[in-house]
């Protein structure tokens, strides 16, 4: 088992490429989607592909998940989602109220910046408590 140290460094990286890859993914939509509800689809589909990043991640590199079957992953990826709800709200929650600070677009990545460093922070302690209990330390 890695120090912790070396896993909170590890962690925050992958939370850095999570975080990168939904803002990214809400910059995109946001460029192809210009609609009424433009902002609320960015995030849904930068949330989605930031729980995908960050999933893989955590699973094989932070909690050493040694699943094969698709019936366990099945299992675990639902429990995974189901604990990141919270952590959405408070994503979420942080990026809207940034965006409402003003029109300009910095203001909600900004926002959104530090409501996923803050999401995350509590996902871990989440995850290894009901998600990766028998493999966390």
């Amino acid at each position: 088992m890695a120090p912790p140290t070396f896993l909170a460094l590890w962690y925050a990286a992958f939370a850095a490429a999570a975080t990168a890859t939904n803002v990214a993914t809400q910059y995109v939509s946001s460029t192809l989607y210009t609609g009424r509800y433009e902002l609320y689809a960015a995030m849904a589909a930068g949330t989605l592909a930031g729980l995908i990043v960050k999933y893989v991640l955590d699973r094989r590199w932070i909690f050493h998940g040694r699943l094969t079957s698709p019936r366990g992953h099945a299992v675990e990826l639902p429990l995974y989602t189901l604990t990141g709800v919270l952590t959405t709200f408070i994503f979420w929650g942080t990026e809207l109220a940034f965006a409402a600070l003003g029109d300009a677009p910095w203001l909600r990545y900004a926002g959104a910046v530090l409501g996923l460093a803050v999401g995350y922070t509590a996902k871990y302690r989440l995850d290894r408590r009901f998600v990766f209990r028998e493999r966390a330390a």
